[in-house]
């Protein structure tokens, strides 16, 4: 009963946004259909006929409050060939018009119109073409969606689902052993008889075994005449560096790639060119890896190559496995190195800050030749040995303080240390505790009932690590 308007002084506009629009599309879900009169005119132009359509709004209804946008054109529409109408529910009309009435040709503009494919399925609109199908429930729709994507099927681009190779040889594997199981029909069948055996109207053990008697016999016979792709080879034209051996296409997880036709014995693997025919193509290196111009390892030097991993494609240090470098593509390239003061405790040279995936943290100028690299430290020296506290975060991402010296030391603390020593019972450092009623400064020892609130408190610019 709240309208927008009234609560336009309680909310922000990105609130007041969304509310309006919840509210108008409530109201218009509770109001009359719109009625249109349509009107369709041939026109006989000598042996060719032309017809117009046109519509006008007779009675508003629900459209008066809600009209609902359109992100992109229907399936129905794109498929039907030519552009879909932009216009869509707009009011079209035409002019007055007689039976027999002589129009003018003011003129003839030829437009060619190339029959467009169905755009591609996204969340929204596959969830949608389950429930019309009448296949899955509510509680199986995210279970799908994740599927398809966790087992490398379809990949993301631009929003929208695109099926990967293997999806596709999947899929082709599957209707051709099992057409029955993969039709639709099937499925929203299978549907609506566990439906029935919920309320009682059939039997669950004689549907069963009316089902598996069938899918036991196509099982068997997907045993015996399904291809095996993991034991398909395409020989191709490219040698070994190991063993000499020629290399051939075998089929994995990710697609296609090439291996040592000397498996087991030799577990030689690369990426597989873009080309497909076991050449290097242009941007590549000739062993099946594609090089990322322009773009130096920032730890050795030498060229980055584009690889493909279990989260997608990545670059990799063609190097390797002397350099294990690697970079997430689409990730802002990480900052060069900020020199410190700091000397390595293990090979002496300077240490520098660095940005990793848990955020920034001291390591080895000389790396990866030492490895070396620890936490940035807060200024706050451990209570029990003496080392400093530094910043880090668990596998959940929570930020807590540590000693340095860990595992040697394990104090802990989830509050945050200031370098201030307690007035009242003078330990080395307070906390700042984070309360819903705002910030607090107080002693962390045990029994001390020092606090104060944290507006007057210097803060301490610290960075969690892994």
């Amino acid at each position: 009963m709240r309208e927008p308007g009234q609560l336009a002084s309680f909310l922000t506009r990105e609130q007041l946004a969304l509310y309006t629009l919840i509210w108008n599309r409530f109201v218009a879900s509770q109001m009359r259909p719109a009625l249109f009169d349509t009107t369709s005119a041939d026109i006989q132009a000598g042996r060719y006929t032309f017809r117009a359509s046109g519509q006008h709004m007779t009675f508003p209804g629900f459209m008066q409050v809600y009209v609902e946008g359109r992100d992109e054109p229907a399936r129905d529409e794109s498929a039907k060939g030519g552009e879909a109408e932009s216009e869509g529910d707009e009011e079209r009309s035409l002019p007055p018009l007689e039976e027999g009435l002589a129009l003018l040709c003011r003129g003839v503009t030829p437009e060619q119109h190339f029959t467009q494919p169905p755009p591609r399925y996204n969340e929204a609109t596959l969830v949608k073409e389950l429930e019309e199908r009448g296949i899955g429930r509510p509680s199986t729709y995210a279970a799908i969606l994740s599927v398809i994507q966790n087992r490398d099927y379809v990949v993301k681009e631009n929003g929208k689902f695109k099926p990967t190779e293997l999806g596709e040889v999947v899929v082709d594997l599957l209707v051709e052993s099992f057409p029955r199981i993969l039709d639709p029909g099937f499925t929203a069948q299978m549907e609506t008889k566990l439906d029935e055996i919920e309320e009682g109207k059939l039997d669950w053990l004689k549907q069963m075994h009316t089902f598996y008697d069938a899918f036991a016999r196509w099982l068997e016979k997907a045993k015996r005449k399904m291809r095996n792709i993991k034991a398909m080879e395409e020989p191709t034209d490219q040698v070994c560096e190991k063993c000499g051996r020629s290399m051939v296409i075998k089929w994995g997880r990710f697609g296609k790639f090439l291996a040592c036709s000397g498996y087991p014995e030799c577990k030689n693997t690369k990426e597989l060119p873009g080309n497909g025919d076991g050449g290097a193509g242009a941007g590549e290196n000739g062993r099946g890896e594609t090089v990322s111009e322009g773009q130096p390892c920032e730890n050795c030097g030498k060229p980055m190559v584009m690889k493909r991993g279990r989260f997608g494609p990545f670059l990799a240090c063609s190097g390797y496995p002397e350099c294990r470098t690697v970079v997430r593509i689409g990730r802002a390239a990480p900052p060069p190195p900020e020199p410190t003061d700091q000397v390595c405790d293990k090979c002496g040279a300077p240490m520098v800050i660095r940005t990793g995936r848990f955020g920034r943290f001291l390591s080895c100028s000389t790396y990866p030749t030492c490895k070396n690299m620890k936490p940035i430290p807060i200024g706050v020296d451990c209570p029990r040995c003496g080392s400093p506290l530094a910043a880090r975060r668990t596998k959940r991402g929570r930020t807590f303080y540590g000693c340095s010296a860990y595992p040697k030391c394990d104090f802990t603390l989830w509050d945050r240390p200031i370098a201030e020593p307690c007035p009242a019972c003078g330990a080395k450092f307070l906390v700042e505790k984070r309360l819903k009623e705002g910030n607090r400064i107080q002693c962390a020892s045990e029994g001390c009932e020092y606090k104060r609130e944290a507006a007057d408190a210097a803060p301490a610019k610290t960075t969690a690590t892994s």
